[in-house]
């Protein structure tokens, strides 16, 4: 997949690999309003199994909240792999106050998530 947001002005950089044919996408930067269309678009290309890397979040909002819980959902409907490792409380709060972070497959590390997702 290409880079995505590159460069010293951007809010939000999207880059990603390939581990045990999974796709992992490194999220560096703001999900909010201003760059959930470029968030989107990025995941659109993204493989079915997926785990997203949000160690490089600064803030969350409840929009990119409400994107990854479709990925999730889309994943879980269609038996695909997913999970999130990195996520801080600090960066994405919203995760905690809609209750979902006791529901979504975050895991500390992307270790960890391959193996809970095997």
């Amino acid at each position: 997949m290409p880079e995505n947001g590159d460069g010293p002005a951007a809010a939000l950089s999207l880059t990603s690999s390939t581990v045990d044919s999974v796709t992992v996408v490194r999220v560096d930067g703001v999900l909010d309003a201003t760059t959930r269309e470029q968030f989107a678009d990025y995941l659109s290309l993204a493989g079915a199994d997926l785990i997203l890397d949000l160690a490089g979040v600064t803030f969350m909002d409840s929009r990119a909240l409400g994107l990854i819980v479709h990925h999730w959902q889309t994943s879980l409907a269609s038996g695909a792999k997913f999970a999130l490792i990195g996520v801080e409380y600090s960066k994405s709060k919203v995760m905690w106050i809609t209750g979902l972070a006791q529901r979504l497959p975050i895991y500390d590390t992307l270790d960890d998530a391959l193996a809970a997702i095997g």
